[in-house]
């Protein structure tokens, strides 16, 4: 189960907390819990595995931090009463009104300790492994990208005096348009920087107060490994326009997001905030001043749009042409990069369908699954039942090594676009053009 370091990382954890909980080491447990549970979705964010795992993690994800909040309410009910749990072996604990008992021994602040072991989870360790030319199109936002992250981190003498970075940047666009996969693409390239990448949930308690400490912690984290780069996926969600009838706890959210954005009294030198939102007219006002670059990510043009089909492709076996790929290109117009990539996934099911419906397979020659170097004469690949050499047969009759899949092609494309739509509807596309025209500038 453990194929990358971050979910290794979160089993170790656990592990460990498991072991402290059964020693009655309560608070220790309580730590590791959170940590391996940041690990956990860490991995489920960046890591390659199936949707079922993915479900077994979150499940498993739950259970951990139920018996976190139980851990947490048995320590408050130890600190309210002027107990609490002490390690086997260890001395007793000292009494309440001893300022020691009130800090680390390293003189740290414990509760600012705990919150920025909680979002050490944020932080990207494992690069994505995604690199612009992975990105089809979007010249714009990469250059942007590029002048704001890796030229100040490569030639820092280049930006000097009044001539300073870009502190803020927010991508908008349609959903699916690669906001997300660009963010990766900075992860991947900025080399020396810190890469933080957190969501709304990752900064949002339902502990009064929690919330905007979490904010605070995330920026003093990011000052603390700078060059680093805080990336906020859907900010719409966590700073929205305020309002009279929002909760006292939303509202001070945004006022902590402002305040460490802003950075007064601090020094922001070697931080920048990568944000991203599909829908950016609901950002208050004073947050979209904080951003001072804001790039529309558009749906892609024709040309992005052929690139995108041959990178959804792959190494997949397949017989379009470029004139196959090109006539693609023009017949989705509207598409996001995340629909061409539904539709080519749908598409490289279809020679799994004709595996599984088959009735009829004839002997051909070709690479052995075993080894590709060695042509072989004995592999079966599905025909009709009128086919020279057909022999009847289903799939379950067929030795697994001996399949040969039959390659994608134009009609299989075409049938899977019959059936496929675009996710973006026009009155969205609408609503961007006019933020891009008031507010942004184009990707």
């Amino acid at each position: 189960m453990a194929t990358n370091p971050a979910l290794q990382k979160a089993i170790d954890l656990v592990t460990k907390a498991t072991e402290e909980d059964k020693n009655k080491n309560y608070e220790e447990a309580l730590r590791l819990y959170e940590h391996s549970v940041e690990y956990f979705l860490h991995a489920i964010k960046y890591g390659t595995q199936s949707e079922r795992a993915r479900e077994t993690i979150r499940e498993k994800c739950k259970h951990y931090l139920e018996r976190a909040e139980k851990l947490k309410e048995y320590l408050k009910k130890g600190k309210d009463t002027g107990k609490k749990p002490v390690k086997d072996g260890a001395a007793p604990t000292k009494k309440s009104n001893d300022k020691d008992s009130e800090s680390d021994e390293d003189g740290e602040d414990p509760e600012k300790k705990k919150m920025q072991t909680k979002l050490e989870g944020a932080i990207v360790m494992e690069k994505p492994n995604v690199s612009w030319s992975d990105v089809a199109g979007l010249e714009g936002a990469k250059e942007a990208l590029k002048e704001a992250v890796i030229l100040p981190i490569k030639f820092p003498q280049l930006f000097t005096g009044k001539r300073t970075p870009w502190k803020g940047i927010l991508l908008f666009g349609p959903p699916g348009t690669g906001k997300s996969y660009l963010a990766k693409a900075v992860a991947t390239e900025a080399n020396n920087s810190t890469f933080f990448s957190v969501s709304s949930s990752d900064l949002v308690s339902k502990w009064l107060g929690e919330s905007e400490k979490l904010v605070r912690n995330l920026f003093e984290l990011a000052r603390a490994h700078k060059p680093s780069i805080v990336f906020i996926d859907e900010i719409d969600s966590l700073c929205s326009t305020r309002s009279e009838n929002e909760s006292e706890s939303a509202r001070r959210i945004k006022t902590e997001f402002l305040i460490q954005m802003q950075g007064v009294g601090k020094d922001q030198q070697g931080i920048l905030v990568l944000a991203a939102t599909n829908i950016p007219w609901v950002l208050d006002s004073a947050i979209r001043r904080r951003f001072e670059k804001r790039i529309y990510i558009p749906l892609p043009e024709e040309p992005a749009r052929l690139n995108m089909f041959k990178l959804a492709f792959g190494d997949t076996k397949h017989s379009l042409t470029e004139e196959d790929l090109r006539l693609l290109s023009k017949k989705t117009e509207g598409f996001s990069g995340a629909d061409i990539t539904i539709l080519v996934r749908d598409a490289l099911m279809q020679p799994v369908r004709k595996v599984q419906l088959a009735t009829h397979f004839r002997r051909v020659r070709g690479p052995s699954t075993a080894d590709p170097n060695v042509i072989v004469d004995d592999l079966l690949t599905p025909c009709s039942p009128g086919s020279p050499g057909a022999i009847e047969m289903n799939w379950m009759d067929v030795p697994g090594e001996k399949l040969l899949e039959p390659p994608v092609t134009m009609s299989d494309m075409l049938r899977s676009l019959a059936t496929s739509k675009p996710t973006v509807n026009e009155e969205d596309l609408v609503k961007l053009q006019k933020f891009t025209e008031d507010f942004g500038q184009e990707g």
